[in-house]
């Protein structure tokens, strides 16, 4: 049987709601979609009413729902229905007074790096976290009100596309330990500083943070001085990782490897060596950063080694596949999930680095939210391509047509003006041996890419 996690007088004595019939929920969903049998529906506002959905969310087996007004099943009814799902998750983080917490944001890796801590905690006993990219203004309350009470270690991944969206996340949280992956140039058209206000908007971690927690922070970043002031100013106990001399977690090798890759750090004084699934070169740094973490949660190094070895690169961020053309296979890395210009330099000098039967091909898709300066953003990209030798670049979108013109022409795969109209000339180039990265964004759909590539379509439809 399910274990409870709210009853219906919890739930309305957290969001100060009326209960038009009792219940017990086993668990808390905003979507349909993915809604369990049990499950406490919140009926938020979106680009349609989430009260069209109730009677869709009881014949899946919601328990009950929570409403602005009375609706059909068991329903608790408050003012607000987000308001009140930030209430249930403050009441979800206080019944659970025995969980650490840690919270991890940063331009590149955060949700890698959240999983991957997630992974660890599971192993040291009763654990919780978010999954996906649940890391908004909804995703983390939602991500709270589902904790069970008998939770010892927790992770939230924390994002943010403006500044001041942090600040109330992380006070929600209230985290024993927060990290901060890089800051790199994400977001910085909404900026009118640029990096420097993605910088500060990262900063806004520390505003939860417990004092004397702990900060992890990237030593490597350009950023680190401002951030390490940041958070000395919030009263945090500063943890570094990064290859510089004297990190708490220092990388000092990484090694490519047929099936991922070989790190070799020192971690507190200590030499170890451990293998990992993922192949890109900024899980090096990424790994420590998750290490960091999971000591803060207090798991112990053997177990937060184990994890990481054990770890899966997640869909869209680098996940490795076979994929069939003509005449064998090739090797499809996914990193379809977002993309900055640190990433897809990263990415591109990864898969430079990596042994292959054939062709290195990369496809790539627009970067977007970098304000005034995307065009030289995107041709910039050139050069670390011609460092990573290469061999054949494919571009979608107008933003990447500033690439495309500064490529030479023998790194000239072909560009379209989005990524359903590149994907049969992208199909059809490949070879038996050949390896192809795909990285790009979900908004500039990069997926498209990625599934036709997968299943050797020539003609993918617009809707895929």
């Amino acid at each position: 049987m399910t274990p409870s996690l709210w009853t219906s007088d919890e739930i309305a004595a957290a969001t100060g709601g009326r209960v038009t019939a009792p219940f017990t929920a086993s668990g808390v969903s905003i979507d349909t979609r993915s809604l369990e049998a049990g499950d406490l529906f919140v009926a938020l506002a979106g680009a349609r009413d989430g009260h069209e959905f109730i009677p869709a969310a009881l014949s899946a087996g919601a328990a009950g729902s929570l409403t602005l007004r009375p609706a059909q099943g068991a329903c608790i009814v408050v003012d607000d229905t987000l308001e009140g799902l930030r209430r249930l998750g403050e009441a979800g983080r206080i019944r659970a007074r025995g969980a650490r917490r840690g919270a991890v944001t940063g331009s590149v890796g955060k949700t890698s790096v959240t999983q991957a801590v997630r992974a660890g905690i599971e192993r040291a006993g009763p654990a919780h976290g978010s999954v996906k990219s649940y890391n908004n203004h909804i995703g983390v309350p939602l991500t709270l009100a589902r904790m069970p009470a008998s939770t010892r270690r927790a992770i939230f991944e924390i994002g943010m596309n403006h500044a001041d969206e942090i600040t109330p996340l992380s006070r929600m949280v209230q985290p024993h330990a927060v990290a901060i992956t890089t800051v790199d140039a994400a977001h910085i058209e909404n900026f009118a500083d640029g990096e420097a206000g993605v910088a500060a908007a990262k900063a806004e971690i520390f505003a939860g943070l417990e004092r004397g927690g702990a900060a992890i922070l990237n030593a490597d970043n350009r950023w680190f001085d401002y951030l390490k002031a940041a958070a000395r100013r919030a009263g945090a106990k500063i943890r570094v990782f990064g290859a510089a001399k004297g990190a708490d977690a220092q990388l000092i090798r990484f090694s490519p490897a047929p099936r991922g890759a070989s790190v070799e750090a020192r971690v507190d004084g200590r030499a170890v060596e451990f293998p990992i699934r993922q192949s890109g070169a900024h899980w090096g740094p990424m790994s420590l950063c998750a290490l960091l973490m999971m000591r803060a949660l207090d798991v112990d190094l053997d177990t937060a080694l184990a994890a990481l070895g054990d770890f899966e690169p997640l869909a869209g961020r680098g996940a490795v596949s076979s994929a069939p053309v003509p005449g064998g296979a090739i090797t499809l890395i996914d990193e379809s999930y977002n993309a900055s210009p640190v990433s897809v330099i990263a990415a591109v000098t990864s898969l430079g680095a990596r042994a292959t039967a054939g062709r290195r091909i990369v496809a790539l898709t627009d970067m977007l939210e970098l304000g005034g300066d995307a065009p030289a953003l995107h041709a910039a990209l050139a050069e670390p391509i011609d460092r990573a030798g290469i061999d054949l670049v494919f571009c979608a979108g107008p933003l990447m047509k500033s690439l495309w013109d500064a490529l030479p022409p023998k790194r000239r795969g072909a560009w379209a003006t989005d990524a359903v109209a590149l994907a049969p000339s992208l199909v059809e180039a490949l070879k038996a041996g050949d390896t192809i990265m795909v990285k790009g964004s979900n908004a500039s759909r990069a997926g498209v890419l990625v599934r036709a590539l997968a299943a050797g379509d020539l003609q993918p439809r617009e809707g895929a």
